[in-house]
């Protein structure tokens, strides 16, 4: 009498465009939702994503206790805010933040390092201003330089705050922003160069310190005042701990400003990220007040700090280090891609940015939740693939036309065998497939690749 299933709500399709006329019982709504989730892909197998997946059961219950809060609301939330400021310090002081014994670090936390970047773009746009105006100069046509390997956040920036982007190209074999290049293009018009610890692309870290000091040699040459931001969205957690001698941060006079997100490296749920601007105290003031919006994650990333410490923030990113060495043979990486799907896997195949088109990459991110165990099951599952295709035959290099067909179009199924019209196995159907959809999609790419 009571089950969903023998009710008549899950004969009628769900509203898709207009609020229904008339209320339904809770459990249906929640059954019917519930149902059609299943359809999503499971988080802790999407190996496209950098953002974690999974928190221990007392941080899930923080994040729910205090999901209602609006954080936004400061002097409502006083022991939220000072949590927070917690969080600042704690992350501050991992970046060697140049802070004296009583001094507390300037920096906010936001939703994620697409936030943090805007208000890094702003700071360096106003304090660049701000000298021009001072000079009796124009300071209409600002720029940022950066590598074409950078996050879109950096192009919305670019295209919301009126900055132009001086992108510095890929190559092959070199997939992060070249610092000797990014400094012949800075200007008297950079605001400040973004440099990458650890690019979307492929993880890999720019090298921060011969970009600071190249730059401090051109500023003492020119005159010019040029500062450094780190975009440390990924690799801010992954370098103090694995790499701590690695100088990257505050201890380079330069760098004036990091990104991190929490929601990365950090371990925390998506919906925290963390900005610290070390400009003069001005605009450091202005833009400590200036986040857009707040999270209950916030309290996710202090319980993680407190309860893993630097020794369990350590062992995580060693495990995680350990865990993704290792090598595959070469293949189609888009076929790889779409046949590991099979087996639940979500693992994306995309081509690297403008002059390196012709590279194409198949990316795992490896996090904390992803275990020695799981990572031998994707090998396991990648060997199968790879042996399901080796033993398909080779790719044709041109095809013929069947029983008249033109252009040498292929009907259904049907090939061409040594004069006999054959039918396709499922695989070879589906090698095609993806054939097709990657061509389609690399047609539709703009110069930009937009994996985040």
């Amino acid at each position: 009498m009571h089950s969903t299933f023998a009710s008549r709500y899950v004969r009628e399709s769900l509203p898709r465009y207009k609020m229904p006329e008339k209320s339904i019982p809770k459990e249906a709504a929640f059954q019917i939702i519930n149902d059609e989730l299943m359809l999503d892909g499971k988080p802790r197998l999407n190996l496209a994503s950098f953002v974690t997946t999974w928190m221990e059961p007392e941080c899930d219950k923080l994040i729910m206790d205090s999901i209602n809060k609006n954080y936004v609301d400061m002097d409502e939330y006083p022991v939220t805010t000072e949590l927070q400021n917690r969080c600042v310090n704690m992350i501050a002081h991992l970046f060697n933040a140049p802070l004296g014994e009583s001094e507390v670090a300037v920096g906010v936390g936001t939703v994620g390092s697409s936030e943090a970047i805007m208000l890094a773009g702003l700071a360096f746009k106003r304090k660049w201003q701000n000298r021009r105006k001072a000079e009796g100069k124009p300071y209409d046509k600002p720029n940022i330089v950066t590598g074409a390997n950078v996050q879109v956040c950096w192009e919305k920036f670019a295209r919301y705050f009126e900055v132009e982007l001086k992108e510095v190209k890929l190559s092959e074999n070199y997939y992060v922003m070249d610092p000797a290049k990014a400094v012949e293009m800075v200007d008297e018009n950079t605001i400040c160069v973004a440099a990458i610890l650890g690019s979307t692309l492929n993880g890999e870290f720019e090298d921060v310190k011969l970009l600071n000091d190249l730059l401090l040699e051109k500023n003492k040459i020119t005159g010019w005042d040029t500062s450094i931001h780190v975009d440390a969205a990924s690799g801010g957690f992954i370098a103090p701990f694995l790499w701590p001698e690695l100088e990257w941060d505050f201890r380079l006079p330069l760098v004036k400003s990091i990104n991190v997100s929490g929601h990365k490296y950090g371990l925390v749920y998506a919906g925290v990220g963390w900005y610290f601007n070390f400009l003069t105290p001005l605009i450091n003031m202005e833009f400590y007040h200036f986040s857009i919006s707040g999270s209950s994650q916030i309290i996710a990333q202090y319980y993680q700090l407190i309860r893993l410490g630097y020794e369990g923030y350590r062992n995580v990113m060693d495990n995680c280090h350990e865990n993704a060495m290792d090598k595959s043979r070469g293949h189609d990486e888009f076929e790889i891609a779409e046949t590991l799907r099979r087996f639940g896997w979500i693992v994306p195949a995309y081509t690297m940015p403008a002059d390196a088109k012709h590279i194409t990459v198949l990316r795992v991110v490896i996090r904390e939740d992803f275990s020695r165990t799981l990572a031998e099951r994707l090998v396991l599952d990648i060997t199968k693939v790879l042996h399901e295709l080796d033993a398909l035959p080779a790719k044709p290099s041109s095809k013929k036309p069947v029983n008249g067909e033109e252009n040498g179009k292929i009907s259904g199924s049907l090939e061409e065998k040594n004069g006999t019209v054959v039918k396709k196995t499922a695989m070879e159907t589906q090698r095609e497939i993806t054939a097709y959809w990657k061509n389609f999609v690399m047609a539709k790419k703009s110069d930009k690749n937009k994996i985040c």
